[in-house]
């Protein structure tokens, strides 16, 4: 036997000197970040990362999308598998701290000492491979391990934020675009009239070709128009079948206007509380956490690494002897390598972990400043969308009326036909802004929502 153990306090010494560690102290970097953000008043309400989205989206129609992208779509489908990934290695490197046990069962039948056949039965059990980890090597491996697992639960969390504000964008764009199409029909409709009576009146002498041309030119435009929309809603419903994971119906219809949809203000609060709650940051801040790991790691590399092989076994000729009294026996061997001369590679491995790390605080860093920029872009298109939204609502009512009036004076022979079609195009202009606008303003309270941590909850 290599060597024999007079008592247990020898391995249990080892186990107390395991709990060494080379990790540096982790400590959160300070935000580079303003302390409050900008165009950010006052607001009461339920934070955005505590309110769930089948509470902050209330069409039943645009939730039930959205419960079926969570199901189908692929890229959290891959999002969820990649933490099922990184879950098995932290397993696997959390398991190397533990000894591989592993038994044997053997018979050899050789001549004896008398030159008689003899049967040797042997029963082994083998702890074999096992690093006393006296410096935190393999401990501080498999806290960076765990600190990717949870890196990855993080980017699961921020894939789902990601995808509800896209399905709700999508399905908003969808609802403007039938909202569009149905206003071009309309104007395509009464242009068409106009271009027919145009027509009458030119072939009978009452007008001009002028007239009759820039009529027919307005009548071509809104064609192009309803063209172009009919793409845009093909190419949405593209777009949210991608989401949803699943086929959507060319006829499906979101079955609401602009107008009808409502959805809640959230409080802005301050960065240091909001930001640090957003999945994407919280994702980064654990690779920064696993680089500081690593640093652990490759400083134990200077220091002696001490294995230890053990076994325990019973040998016996007889079957029945084979676990009796006297037949056990026991090895215990451990080994220490230390480096002497590596040419530089401990000394390169220190720097690139610590590299690693800098640029993990440089990328959690700049993952606090795009979330920051996120939300006080939102919070710009919330003081702001609002105004433009009633602007051009009182656009469009000048110009119903201007169109009016212009109908009135043409048909009274004051008005050349030149002012009502100027009128005509500029109110079907101004009711398409308005739809814009519209869009625009709930698309940002959206964007408003996922900027603050919004649309996930665990699972």
């Amino acid at each position: 036997m290599s060597f024999r153990m007079r008592t247990p306090s020898t391995l249990a010494a080892a186990l107390l000197l395991a709990g060494c560690s080379m990790m540096p102290k982790y400590e959160r970097p300070a935000a580079p970040v303003a302390p409050a953000f900008p165009s950010a008043s006052a607001q009461q309400g339920t934070p955005a990362s505590e309110l769930a989205w089948e509470q902050f989206f209330g069409d039943a129609r645009l939730r039930a999308l959205i419960a079926t992208a969570l199901r189908n779509n692929r890229d959290l489908r891959v999002a969820v598998l990649n933490i099922q990934q990184a879950r098995a290695q932290y397993d696997i490197r959390n398991a190397d701290r533990f000894p591989t046990v592993g038994g044997t069962v053997s018979a050899t039948r050789a001549p004896d000492t008398q030159g008689n056949q003899a049967t040797t039965l042997q029963a082994n059990i083998a702890f074999s491979s096992w690093e006393l980890d006296f410096f935190g090597r393999i401990a501080s491996l498999s806290e960076a391990a765990l600190a990717q697992y949870l890196a990855t639960e993080e980017g699961r969390n921020a894939a789902q934020v990601t995808l509800v504000a896209s399905v709700a964008n999508t399905w908003l764009a969808l609802a403007a675009d039938e909202e569009l199409l149905a206003l071009t029909r309309q104007t395509l409709a009464t242009r068409e009239e106009t271009v027919r009576l145009t027509r009458l009146r030119f072939e009978n002498g009452a007008s001009s070709e002028i007239d009759f041309r820039l009529a027919q030119s307005l009548y071509e435009t809104a064609r192009v128009t309803l063209a172009q929309l009919q793409r845009q809603r093909a190419n949405d419903l593209n777009a949210l079948a991608l989401l949803v994971g699943e086929p959507i119906a060319p006829d499906y219809q979101a079955g609401i206007t602009t107008e009808g949809v409502q959805l809640p203000d959230v409080p802005a609060g301050l960065p240091s509380e909001v930001l640090v709650r957003r999945p994407d940051v919280r994702q980064a801040e654990q690779q920064l956490i696993a680089a500081n790991a690593n640093i652990g790691a490759a400083r134990a590399a200077f220091f002696p690494r001490i294995s230890l092989t053990a076994g325990i076994g019973t040998a016996s000729r007889d079957l029945s002897g084979l676990f009796s009294g006297g037949s056990w026996g026991y090895t215990v061997a451990p080994s220490l390598l230390q480096p002497i001369f590596d040419a530089g590679r401990n000394r390169a491995g220190l720097a690139s972990a610590e590299a690693g790390r800098d640029i993990a605080v440089a990328q959690y860093e700049r993952a606090i400043q795009q979330a920051f920029r996120d939300v006080a872009d939102a919070l710009a298109g919330r003081a702001t969308f609002g105004d433009q939204v009633q602007a051009q609502g009182n656009v469009v009512e000048a110009e119903a009326v201007r169109y009016r009036l212009a109908r009135l004076r043409y048909d009274n022979g004051i008005a050349s036909y030149l002012d009502l079609l100027d009128a005509q195009r500029s109110l079907f202009s101004a009711q398409q802004g308005l739809v814009q606008a519209r869009l625009a303003r709930l698309q940002n309270q959206v964007q408003l929502y996922r900027s603050l941590g919004g649309g996930w909850s665990p699972q």
